[in-house]
């Protein structure tokens, strides 16, 4: 059986690196490869080798380009709308993570799954960061990869127990779609914790089973720690290396870190740094904030509204399904869309103008119908 010392070992080779944020933000623990060593392979191409079963999409990678005109426009609308709500879920997150840690005297370790929960982790770290704050508390910050049919990646995890040993760990993401991500990241927790037992107090400080993930926006229902249920639009959801520190999205390893690409050549259209600083003097700003309540177990609360989708159209593979407004923007910028679903409440809505604008640009059919509580939803296209 491999070791936890062994896998401090191998993960001592790669000391991390912080991406386009600054030093104190975050460490990311990636392995950064050479894009002239990364295929870029054509989005119709990688659904067709992802639902035949031949490549696992971690194995792959289309490598990015820059956004239209159109698209940045409507990211900064929806950073001047919504920059008050982030800032607030930001302030009332970081004061109900202080009070449940304390009397903790070690700090608190946040470990953010790349690359969506990135933004949201560091705003978190500056939060508790701050002398200014009422809830100012020692914190570190990790990025770690997560990735579906694969987990966390164990030597990233490995790497942070050992280096810190006794100290609370909670893993942070942007939102909830499905409650895919919160599934890996159960079953990895628990094979871990198995694997390494004294490390349970770490990863399962608020009980037996219960998940400590933090999110702004939990429409499935599984967090333990959320802002709210509802599907808006978080405005680090519409962009993707250029609002999560010029990373690429994660590719599977064995032997190290998991790894990525870093786009140095997007560093004169980054909004990765100018979010966070945006965000982070409005929450300055702010006066007391209330507690969150936390969640025992998960609520599986759109469980059944998935499941209905599915049936109605003939899916036999949740994974097609890409739920919430961030969800499904970024599976129209990423994968092969059959059709866009909208709510009816929201056709109209400055929240879905980006989904509106991506599917005219790529002639994507919309329909419009009841999926509260979710704004909108991807249907991937069926592959043979």
């Amino acid at each position: 059986m491999t070791t936890l010392d062994n896998f401090y070992g191998k993960a001592t080779m790669n000391d991390g690196f912080s991406g386009s944020y600054l030093p104190d933000d975050v460490c990311f623990l990636l392995t950064r490869l050479d894009k002239a060593d990364v295929q870029s392979i054509d989005p119709v191409q990688k659904e067709a080798l992802i639902q035949s079963g031949k490549r696992h999409y971690s194995q792959m990678l289309t490598l990015e380009t820059p956004i239209s005109d159109t698209h940045h426009a409507i990211y900064q609308h929806a950073l001047t709308e919504y920059l008050p709500r982030t800032a607030a879920g930001i302030h009332r997150l970081a004061h109900t993570l202080y009070d449940t840690f304390k009397y903790q005297d070690k700090p608190l370790i946040l470990v953010s799954l790349v690359r969506a929960g990135v933004p949201v982790g560091v705003l978190l770290k500056r939060a508790l960061s701050d002398p200014n704050a009422s809830y100012h508390r020692p914190v570190i910050h990790y990025g770690v990869s997560i990735i579906r049919d694969k987990g966390i990646d164990q030597l990233a995890l490995a790497h942070i127990t050992q280096k810190h040993p006794d100290c609370p760990i909670v893993f942070v993401d942007g939102w909830t779609g499905k409650g895919a991500i919160f599934g890996e990241l159960k079953h990895s927790l628990t094979q871990f914790c198995a694997q390494y037992p004294h490390t349970k107090n770490q990863l399962f400080h608020q009980g037996c089973d219960v998940i400590p993930l933090v999110v702004l926006s939990d429409p499935a229902g599984v967090a333990w720690l959320s802002d709210g249920t509802d599907d808006w639009l978080i405005p680090s959801s519409l962009l993707n290396s250029t609002i999560s520190g010029l990373v690429s999205r994660t590719l599977y390893r064995t032997g190290e870190f998991h790894g990525c690409v870093y786009y140095n050549e997007f560093t004169h259209i980054d909004e990765s740094l100018r979010f966070v600083n945006q965000v982070d003097a409005h929450r300055q700003t702010l006066g007391k904030a209330c507690l969150l309540p936390t969640q025992s177990s998960p609520r599986f609360a759109t469980r059944s509204l998935i499941d209905n989708i599915a049936k109605a159209f003939a899916i036999d593979n949740d994974n097609r399904i890409k739920p919430t407004i961030a969800e499904a923007t970024r599976a129209i910028m990423r994968r092969q869309p059959q059709c866009v679903l909208i709510d009816t409440n929201s056709q109209h809505s400055a929240d879905t103008s980006l989904l509106r604008h991506l599917c005219e640009q790529k002639h994507i059919p919309i329909l419009y119908q009841d999926i509260y509580p979710y704004q909108a939803m991807t249907i991937i296209q069926k592959r043979s």
